[in-house]
């Protein structure tokens, strides 16, 4: 805001309702139930600001779209100085699935999606998936062991080509 008039000054978020041309790209290299939600929360939110919103998922991210594994993250307490968890019996940390839980609880108290529903959310309002061939390649995966909503297993050249022009996020 300019002091001197009062005008608002700078970029100004555009409220007409016209299709955006701007690309969104999320690149998901988590696994953790903790790490999988800012990516899904930010890609929900840029769908439903228009945006092309497209999300890459490489190394440990694929836990979030193979179909063994996305719905049975966990969240721990080691290593995470940040997680607010109350202590358990005796003041003892509170062990991974008990965290898990607790989690899992927090998250559907506030009216967000587990894991799978997100996806399927997000690809419902246009969004893309896409795994990383050389994860997939790492882990002897292939596309049958993946979320059936996963466009392709590309490598990471095609993926930067893809993206162009897009605001990146890495997680």
């Amino acid at each position: 805001m300019n002091e001197v008039t009062g005008e608002v000054t700078g970029p100004m978020p555009n409220f007409d309702n016209a299709a955006s041309d701007r690309k969104f790209v999320v690149i998901c290299s988590k696994g953790n139930l903790d790490m999988a939600y800012p990516g899904l929360v930010l890609a929900n939110a840029a769908l439903g600001e228009g945006l092309e919103v497209h999300l890459f998922f490489t190394f440990w991210g694929l836990d979030m779209i193979t179909k063994k594994r996305m719905e049975s993250l966990q969240f721990t307490t080691i290593g995470n100085t940040a997680a607010h968890m109350p202590p358990g019996p005796e003041g003892a940390p509170v062990d991974d699935t008990a965290a898990t839980a607790m989690f899992r609880k927090q998250i559907a108290d506030v009216g967000v999606p587990e894991v799978p529903d997100f996806l399927e959310q997000i690809v419902a309002s246009g969004g893309h998936l896409w795994a990383c061939k050389m994860s997939v390649d790492m882990m002897q995966l292939n596309k049958d062991d993946l979320y059936d909503e996963v466009e392709d297993i590309m490598n990471a050249s095609d993926f930067i080509v893809m993206s162009e022009g897009a605001q990146l996020l890495f997680i």
